[in-house]
């Protein structure tokens, strides 16, 4: 049996579509002296035809300091993780997420309850940009505690088999977050490769620490949702036209027809701030 960090290391090296590496590449560029690698993520990762649909990357910088001239970009991303920008390269549109190594190493395990990154890290990835080996053999690491941390959390039920173990723990990572995505959208997650979880299933076990413990997702609910409305405002400000991004990905996912009024762009962050309590209510986004 391979251990876990064998495998995710075998699945980061996957080759990717030429374009999604070239711009990954074009987006370290952006950060001399502080990017050391990349990962794509995402449902593009499944995709052979790229045009029109947004590719989903994390930038992994040394420190937030060296990364950001203003010293506010700094500050936001060490205190609402991570900062996230557009991007456009070679025909493509993306998005990318930064993190310090610091934090995706610690953002990935079970010293936190902020399920964001581990969540989404247990799901297949690539690595497809590193600056060295040293940085290479530090991101596969991190990535190699998302999917044991995951299972921990959502906790062991007797006789459940693997892939429902896993369905059942991206259901309720899927409920800590305000998603516009179908109520479904978990299961699918694994139905899309069920041989893979199935794969990584008893290495995940297997490195799941003695003492973890799971549970806690009633005050993981209160403060996901807390912490995702944080990252909408902080979004509003630091992501280019965010507010048209939110209304972009509600309408794809939840089937809404949102239009952005010009007094929204103008004010993106009174606009987040008031956009987001009306989705809920109205059952757009959980």
């Amino acid at each position: 049996m391979s251990d876990i960090r064998a495998l995710v290391r075998e699945e980061l090296a996957t080759p990717v579509d030429p374009r999604a590496a070239a711009m990954a590449a074009a987006i370290a560029v952006h950060y001399p002296g502080s990017a050391r690698a990349v990962l794509f993520y995402g449902s593009c990762l499944r995709e052979t035809q790229l045009d029109g649909l947004m590719l989903d990357f994390y930038l992994i910088v040394s420190d937030y300091g060296d990364a950001f001239p203003k010293r506010w970009m700094a500050l936001a991303n060490r205190l609402v993780p991570p900062n996230v920008f557009p991007f456009q390269h070679g025909g493509l549109i993306a998005k990318y997420a930064v993190l310090s190594e610091a934090d995706f190493d610690r953002l990935n395990g079970a010293e936190t309850r902020n399920v964001s990154v581990w969540a989404r890290f247990a799901q297949p990835s690539r690595l497809v940009w590193a600056v060295d080996d040293t940085a290479r053999d530090r991101a596969i690491a991190a990535v190699a505690r998302a999917a044991p941390t995951l299972l921990a959390a959502a906790g062991r039920v007797e006789g459940e088999a693997p892939l429902d173990w896993w369905r059942r723990a991206f259901a309720l990572t899927y409920s800590v977050e305000l998603r516009a995505e179908r109520t479904n959208r978990a299961q699918s997650v694994v139905d899309a490769d069920p041989d893979r979880y199935l794969r990584f299933s008893e290495p995940a076990i297997a490195a799941i620490p003695a003492n973890a413990r799971g549970g806690g997702w009633a005050r993981r609910r209160i403060e996901g949702k807390l912490l995702s409305i944080a990252r909408l405002a902080k979004a509003s400000l630091t992501y280019a036209g965010g507010i048209d991004y939110l209304a972009w990905k509600i309408n794809r996912h939840a089937g809404t027809k949102i239009e952005i009024k010009p007094w929204q762009r103008r004010w993106p962050l009174v606009a987040a701030l008031t956009l987001v309590p009306r989705l809920i209510r109205g059952g757009a986004i959980r």
